[in-house]
């Protein structure tokens, strides 16, 4: 038997920042945001020890070890690790060792959530493994804690209920982790103009994103009244880009973007680069009429509003100084889990 597993990454359209505490459990946070066809996938077939077997395709690391007593954090694959840990708390009959092989469609540092959604792969799949009847709200809560208090990884909620529930989704995120995913029931005269506009491009280079939110939280831990009004004013854009989306009027979705973008980068001085605004003015002398960064910032990818008669010299413009265009697609689906 082999179980595989595969979760999607996210667009982010609005609101991202405020999902990261200490601002969501004090103010709320509000973030629009839509699953896409990137995807990282696990692979898992049992063995007849207690050994766990770990292979990642992207990192070209192959690990052993012996037993979940050997499963020490040291820089190497602890993702996994806490992972394991974690759920062979649940395991309590088996005692079995597996193989374990993951890799993803995008690069670490990406922007798109690409950790969150390796965690979430890993879990979907360990869980089947162990029989665990937990819900999405489960997964996606303990991919939370895994990288954010097991690991001490720095970030928000969005990442991993975007990897787990797949979709277009307005969250909404509260005091102690309270966590409510919306999701947009969106025709499909409405994706396909959206398809149609959007362009997404790697910039060439990961971001450092723990730093980059690091400072984030140091600035909203002072409650500076400007920096608070930023993220309040991007809570609000991301309910007017919902309400644009099921009115099915998308006039005003270029500038909202742009204005998302432009208070995102007051939030902190590190969120943007010389090379970002580099991409984003040649995007925007080449016919785009919106662009922002994804995810933390710092590097990664960027999304663009590009009417379609500018794609192709966009496209061009942006490969000629190092970026890659990225062809993407909506994903409905959310984790999805399957045997062989």
């Amino acid at each position: 038997m082999i179980i595989r597993s595969k979760a999607p990454c996210r667009l982010e359209f609005a609101g991202g920042g405020t999902d990261v505490p200490p601002f969501c459990d004090e103010y709320g946070g509000i973030i629009l945001n839509s699953a896409i066809n990137q995807y990282a996938y696990c692979t898992i077939s049992p063995r007849d020890d207690k050994e766990f077997h770990i292979k990642s395709l992207d990192f070209g690391i192959i690990a052993k070890y012996e037993d979940e007593n050997d499963l020490k954090f040291d820089g190497n694959l602890d993702l996994v690790k806490a992972v394991l840990r974690v759920l062979g708390k649940y395991d309590k009959y088996i005692k079995k060792g597996m193989n374990i092989t993951l890799h993803s469609d995008v690069p670490a540092g990406s922007g798109l959530g690409s950790s969150s959604t390796v965690c979430v792969a890993l879990i979907g799949a360990i869980a089947e493994y162990y029989r665990l009847p937990l819900t999405s709200y489960e997964i996606a809560d303990l991919a939370y804690k895994i990288e954010r208090i097991e690991l001490g990884i720095k970030g928000g909620y969005q990442d991993q209920y975007a990897a787990t529930f797949g979709g277009f989704n307005l969250m909404e995120f509260g005091k102690n982790g309270e966590v409510k995913v919306n999701p947009l029931n969106l025709k499909s005269r409405v994706l396909n103009e959206l398809h149609y506009n959007l362009l997404l491009i790697y910039t060439g280079k990961a971001r450092l994103g723990d730093k980059i939110l690091d400072k984030q939280i140091k600035i909203v831990e002072t409650k500076q009244i400007d920096i608070i009004e930023h993220y309040e004013i991007l809570k609000g854009i991301a309910i007017k880009m919902k309400d644009a989306l099921i009115k099915e009027d998308l006039t005003e979705f270029p500038n909202l973007i742009d204005t998302a973008w432009a208070h995102k980068k007051q939030v902190a001085p590190t969120i943007s680069t010389e090379r970002i605004e580099q991409i984003y003015k040649v995007a925007k002398d080449n016919g785009a009429l919106a662009g922002r960064i994804m995810g933390a910032g710092g590097g990664g990818h960027m999304l663009f509003w590009v009417p379609y008669e500018n794609r192709k010299k966009v496209i061009s413009e942006l490969e000629r100084i190092g970026c890659k265009y990225v062809p993407f697609m909506f994903e409905p689906n959310g984790l999805q889990i399957w045997w062989i």
